[in-house]
């Protein structure tokens, strides 16, 4: 997460609002919530936004693979020195670029053709990272289909990190000093991430269980365990390419120095293009007002950042996070051209719209942290009883609910 270090202070003094875990809105009179997405939709395409932009792409891919070439073969010729570290930081830059390729590959972004989509996405993801893109196309579709809801969002599923009240109630121990904590654990646990993806995708591939991803159903029949064979001999051949080379390059202890070093960045780098999306953004709940609309199930749920080409190159592209829900295969250069498009319309729906700049984004995303913790902050204060000598509860234990979604999802 953050170029801000000084966000990663729990917020003092005057907490913001609390997330609010909402109804669903109702649209304008006589209209259903999905319909007010398909004017938005008709203008997008007659501008040409959601045309493939190869040429764009190959270049960026181009560009990538040189870089990767070129930090190779800087660390070959400096050798065993411990001057090698500083070359982490460039490889953990290029290693999140190729992450960004292998999400936009999945979206279909790059190419129609999905053969072409998916060894692109087996190529920098698997090949490159070392991450298996089967599960993380599983984990990530459901995300798209139902963004922070506590039920079917497997990325604000409670874990370490806890982001819904309702789920702190079972924490105990070294787990509520987490959640207690973990506004300011939240940059220093992100240095683990990219370890954990590679962990969680190995145990995808080489240990399958009934379900698939986080609860996602398996895939079945021949061609998925072709599939998964390919998976698996991409992710050795990275294993054993990514450790022969430090190995032969460097010492041991200064290989395994240089490996944590560019893993603990890479995580940074991802959590710090992942924290400002979601984090403290209305929540789905289940009180009665009708469904939930693809346009007001994006929307209300994501954040965008402000800023140029910088900010637009080091989140992705994922800093246009309404713009890139609402239309998950549109190429990254065209989330820009759109912001106007979306924006304009939310406004003359009197739906909200939100968008702040990068440190007050991660501000945001800390402080709901923060206030998810406050229960069990309070719950130590009182030695865990309330004021008349009562055990005092935490919320804890419910996962709210919304009616099932329709086919409008868009997920790719």
């Amino acid at each position: 997460m953050p170029q801000a270090t000084a966000a990663a202070t729990a917020p003092a003094a005057e907490p913001p609002p609390p997330v609010r875990t909402v109804p669903a809105p109702e649209g304008p009179a006589g209209k259903a919530p999905g319909s007010d997405f398909a004017p938005l939709l008709r203008t997008v395409r007659e501008q040409g936004l959601l045309e493939r932009r190869t040429g764009w792409y190959a270049r960026v891919i181009t560009l990538n693979l040189l870089g990767f070439t070129a930090v190779v073969t800087a660390l070959v010729w400096v050798g065993p020195s411990w001057w090698a570290l500083p070359l982490a930081l460039p490889l953990a830059l290029l290693s999140a670029r190729s992450a960004f390729i292998a999400h936009d590959a999945g979206h279909a972004q790059i190419t129609s053709d999905r053969r072409i989509g998916r060894a692109l996405q087996l190529l920098h993801g698997n090949l490159l990272l070392g991450m298996s893109q089967d599960w993380w196309n599983d984990k990530h579709n459901r995300h798209h289909a139902n963004p922070n809801h506590p039920g079917k969002d497997p990325d604000v599923a409670p874990d370490v990190l806890v982001f819904s009240k309702d789920h702190t109630g079972g924490r105990t121990g070294f787990r509520a000093w987490l959640t207690r904590h973990q506004a300011e654990l939240f940059f220093p646990l992100t240095t683990l991430e990219a370890l954990s993806l590679k962990v969680s995708g190995f145990r995808h591939v080489f240990a399958p269980r009934a379900g698939g991803a986080d609860g996602g159903v398996a895939a079945r029949g021949p061609r998925a365990g072709a599939g998964r064979a390919v998976e698996g001999g991409l992710l050795l051949a990275h294993t054993g390419g990514y450790l022969g080379l430090l190995l032969a390059v460097l010492t041991p202890l200064q290989a395994c120095a240089f490996a944590l070093l560019h893993q603990m960045l890479l995580g940074l780098h991802l959590g710090m293009a992942f924290a400002p999306n979601h984090k403290g953004m209305d929540m789905p709940g289940a009180e009665p007002g009708g469904r939930w609309g693809h346009l007001q199930r994006q929307v209300l749920t994501s954040r965008n950042v402000r800023g140029g080409p910088f900010t637009d190159w080091f989140l992705g592209g994922l800093n246009h996070q309404i713009e890139h829900h609402l239309f998950p295969s549109m190429p990254r250069p065209h989330l820009k051209r759109a912001k106007p498009l979306v924006r304009a319309h939310c406004r003359s729906l009197g739906m909200p719209y939100a968008e702040t700049g990068l440190v007050d984004s991660y501000r945001q995303a800390l402080a709901h942290l923060h206030e998810v913790g406050s229960g069990l902050r309070a719950r130590d204060a009182d030695g865990g009883r309330g004021p008349a000598g009562v055990e005092e509860e935490v919320p804890g234990g419910r996962e709210d609910a919304v009616p099932e979604d329709g086919p409008d999802t868009a997920a790719a």
